[in-house]
């Protein structure tokens, strides 16, 4: 059964970076712990919790024996203070050039606990390269920039990229790069977002904005407490009939937490749909897994609602 699933998407992926399991999705008993990640030609097998050494091999061996793999990596989630990553098989070099939609990404499999492009997120990439044409774009909490890319690929007249890591941005940079995007209209910014809203407006305001927060990280953002600090700026932020994109992947908290913050600190802004996450990322219980909500700024006197129900 893993391996069907493994292959299925394997020949799915057309060559571009997927996920190949995941038995985090509570779709397969006793897989729960496991996750398998494709860049090619670099299969990823993430534990969240030990397991046996005899298990791992026979999966790795597995892999091996698919078209396209050359290379295996062992990243151990559990290990306190970020991961554990191993080379199981071939050589995997510091980076390596993906591909999503046409688009390429630099990713680094042997740093970090996160590679550097968030999987699940493809479908919110495409959207915004769909929606960007013509508009200022703000990408809050940027990471690699991953939609900065989508949106200047869609035709954005600007993208303005914060997030509290330098090297991240680096990373943004080199993606925009990877894709010949001239840096002229794209900026930087790597602050403290709770200390930026003055410089975030001067710039403004925004057509697109896209909020796409870790759920938790100790002395920078958790979303209990701080993600309606973020919602309540959006309207000060914003041109008339705006649109924000409104993600969160805490398994622990449904779309009613993002739906009721926006209700309550953000009016003006009419829910318009959730994206489908990717087919690759399915759920037992979707709402366990990444919520990303499209909103629209509404003059709410002319009796616009929004369609939630």
């Amino acid at each position: 059964m893993v391996m069907a699933e493994i292959e299925k998407h394997l020949h799915g992926a057309l060559g571009d970076a997927r996920r190949l399991f995941h038995g985090r999705s509570g779709l397969f008993p006793g897989w729960e712990n496991w996750v398998v990640d494709w860049f090619p030609p670099v299969a990823v097998i993430r534990l969240y919790q030990p397991e046996e050494t005899a298990s791992v091999k026979a999966l790795a061996d597995q892999l091996s024996a698919l078209p396209g793999v050359e290379a295996i990596v062992l990243q151990e989630r559990y290990i306190e203070r970020g991961a554990n990553h191993r080379i199981l098989k071939g050589n995997v070099p510091e980076s390596i050039q993906v591909s999503e939609n046409g688009l390429r990404f630099e990713v680094r499999l042997l740093d970090n606990q996160n590679s550097g492009l968030f999987l699940d997120m493809r479908e919110g990439r495409t959207w915004v390269r769909q929606q960007a044409a013509h508009k200022q774009v703000l990408n809050l909490f940027a990471y690699t920039c991953g939609f900065s890319v989508a949106a200047m690929a869609g035709g954005a007249d600007s993208v303005v990229n914060l997030d509290m890591s330098s090297g991240a941005l680096s990373t943004g940079r080199t993606n925009h790069r990877l894709n010949g995007h001239s840096l002229d209209h794209v900026r930087f910014m790597s602050h403290d977002l709770f200390r930026s809203w003055g410089k975030l407006k001067k710039l403004g305001p925004y057509d697109l904005i896209i909020i796409d927060p870790p759920s938790y990280q100790k002395g920078s953002f958790v979303a209990s407490k701080d993600y309606q600090r973020v919602i309540s700026r959006l309207d000060s932020l914003t041109t008339d009939d705006a649109q924000v994109l409104v993600c969160h992947n805490a398994p622990q908290q449904d779309t009613a937490f993002l739906t009721q913050l926006m209700a309550e600190h953000c009016p003006r802004f009419v829910f318009e749909k959730r994206l489908n996450n990717p087919e690759d990322f399915p759920e037992l219980d979707p709402e366990k897994g990444l919520k990303a909500l499209v909103y629209t700024k509404r003059d709410l006197s002319r009796g616009e609602q929004s369609t939630w129900s």
